[in-house]
């Protein structure tokens, strides 16, 4: 009878490297931050999914966004994950799960030898119109992401941020309410929050959302009648909300329009005076991640005996571990942090078209 291997320890399935997670095993990185032979991207964004890889597995939808993103050539050769379906790559098997980030997001259960460590990528506990929900998956580790890793965010339901949204609508009909929003998920999630809030008007966008939402709109989510903004009816907008990136309200690209109202859709409007230094006037506490109490509960609810941290406010997350007798620690992995802070400053956002 042939001898059964040895359970691995969690440093020989998975561990931190400059360019990333990395699996010896496989020989493969998570969201490796710098070009790779192979890579398992978990989502879309910028900080996670750059070009240049020899292979990427992915699911379908975050194949389809890096190639909006980067071209088709984004890397060497593309192979598509389906959501629950393990791929074995040597002797470790890879499932990717729904994350409830952006539309396509997963965790990944990497799994060899009897041990299970689950890599969240970014995730969110919320439900959104425009993604699959965030499914738990019992592991032996979790690695977790804490960008609002403290007791400070507690997301409110961002249903009721949208109506704040409507309601200023309503109060200024002459004002254009401009709505800053990250490119790639929150965008979107904004136009269908509005859509099931009964907002019927059209809803107009900025160059550099179009490709992204047209996709969100070929996978059948619906956004309601979507315009992009022109040069020539911009003074005609009063009344109206318009999307846009978040650099794009600071621009000369907003002032444009009939006695803007700035707005901020993003968690970090949580902290006023964050909103305040940004000269957002109606900041909505709307996130695509996990809050303080919704990463305390996924972490019970995975019932791992050990959780690693990564970019966020890793500390609090570890300390909070350890008062619940559970072993944690930072990662400390460089290169990740909001998407939405990298975009808002010139990251992977399409150039705009008006």
């Amino acid at each position: 009878m042939a001898r059964q291997s040895a359970r691995w320890r969690p440093s020989e399935l998975l561990l931190p490297t400059p360019a990333g997670l990395y699996c010896p095993p496989a020989d493969i990185h998570i969201d490796p931050v710098r070009p790779v032979s192979g890579a398992l991207i978990t989502h879309g964004h910028s900080d996670h999914a750059r070009a240049g890889h020899g292979a990427v597995l992915a699911t379908r939808e975050t194949l389809a966004i890096m190639a909006l993103r980067y071209g088709e050539g984004f890397a060497g050769s593309q192979q598509v994950a389906l959501p629950g379906e393990a791929i074995r790559i040597g002797e470790v098997d890879f499932t990717f799960v729904p994350a409830g980030h952006v539309l396509g997001s997963a965790q990944i259960a990497v799994e060899s030898r009897g041990l299970r460590i689950v890599a969240s990528g970014d995730y969110k506990r919320e439900r959104d119109p425009t993604c699959a929900g965030f499914e738990p998956v019992p592991c032996d580790i979790f690695i977790t992401e804490a960008t609002f890793g403290l007791p400070v965010f507690r997301h409110p339901p961002a249903a009721g941020e949208v109506a704040k949204l409507l309601e200023s609508v309503r109060l200024f009909p002459e004002r254009t309410h401009i709505v800053g929003a990250y490119s790639l998920g929150k965008a979107q999630r904004v136009m269908a929050l509005i859509r099931e809030a009964g907002y019927e008007r059209p809803v107009y966008i900025h160059g550099a959302v179009e490709k992204i939402t047209a996709f969100y709109q070929a996978e059948g989510i619906p956004l309601g009648e979507i315009r992009l903004v022109s040069e020539s009816d911009r003074k005609t907008l009063g009344g109206e909300i318009v999307i846009c990136p978040p650099s794009a309200t600071q621009d000369l690209w907003a002032r444009r329009f009939p006695d803007p109202v700035t707005v901020f859709a993003s968690g970090w409007m949580r902290i006023r005076a964050r909103a305040r230094q940004k000269g957002v006037e109606l900041p909505l506490v709307i996130s695509d991640h996990a809050d303080w109490d919704d990463l305390l509960a996924t972490i019970r609810e995975v019932q791992a005996g050990e959780i690693w941290v990564t970019h966020g406010e890793a500390d609090a997350l570890v300390h909070w571990c350890g008062t619940a007798g559970l072993k944690a620690k930072p990662l400390h992995l460089v290169g990740y942090g909001d998407e939405g802070e990298a975009e808002s400053e010139g990251g992977a956002v399409d150039a705009p078209a008006a």
